[in-house]
């Protein structure tokens, strides 16, 4: 299998960066948090559901009712174990501040299993198995959202009663969080790769050769 020498090297050096943890900030783990509720929040708002609340007594009370999609049940179900899903994020070395952090696996790491799919051997210091586990900043990132989201359960408890005409992400994050800190992090919006696409394609025309079956070790570049 013919491989560009450049592009395996350029592949390797943005897999080394995907192994140099940087833990995240304040910003972007309150950007994340919110997307997180946001998105659970805005599928369960779609239900029809009518709670009934408090007790048949003898005295004949009829039960209260009220609307799945304002009550606080619909809140305490959103908030449990949201930041479970953090740990659905990879670490996408390849794009810039807070959108190194995405779902899915980052594009050269799929590029790195394509190749080892096609028997080019990869080393990255930890075994193949590993590779889609966790990554220690995705950790810590699940780790600093349990802690915000348990001291600012009354400000998000507020935003839902009260503000929900205001995006939970400027009105937790702005107007809270991240008060008196550094919020440029909730004004970077992903707007496509970064042309690792774009290598890959050029790749198979290059006339450059890596024997199969050759070792490459990241942290040797």
């Amino acid at each position: 299998m013919k491989v560009s020498a450049l592009f395996l090297f350029f592949l390797f050096i943005l897999a080394a960066a995907d192994q140099d943890e940087r833990l995240p900030n304040k910003c972007e783990v309150c950007k994340f948090l919110t997307v997180e509720l946001q998105a659970v929040l805005e599928k369960s708002g779609r239900s029809k559901e009518v709670l009934e609340i408090g007790e048949v007594l003898d005295t004949g009370k009829r039960r209260r009712k009220i609307k799945y999609n304002t009550s606080e049940t619909r809140l305490t179900e959103a908030v449990d174990n949201i930041c479970e899903g953090i740990l659905q994020y990879s670490v996408h070395a390849e794009r810039p501040g807070s959108l190194r952090y995405a779902k899915g696996t980052s594009q050269t790491m799929s590029t790195l299993k394509h190749l080892v799919n096609k028997g080019v051997k990869v080393e990255l210091g930890i075994p193949y198995e590993l590779w889609d586990e966790p990554t220690v900043e995705v950790a810590d990132m699940k780790r600093q959202c349990e802690t915000m989201l348990e001291e600012y359960e009354e400000v998000v408890e507020d935003w839902y009663f009260n503000h929900q005409e205001e995006r939970l992400e400027k009105f937790l994050c702005e107007a809270h969080v991240l008060k008196n800190s550094d919020s440029e992090c909730l004004k970077e919006v992903w707007k496509g790769d970064l042309g690792i696409k774009g290598s890959a394609e050029e790749s198979k025309s290059d006339g450059g050769s890596e024997g199969e079956g050759q070792t490459h070790d990241a942290g040797e570049l």
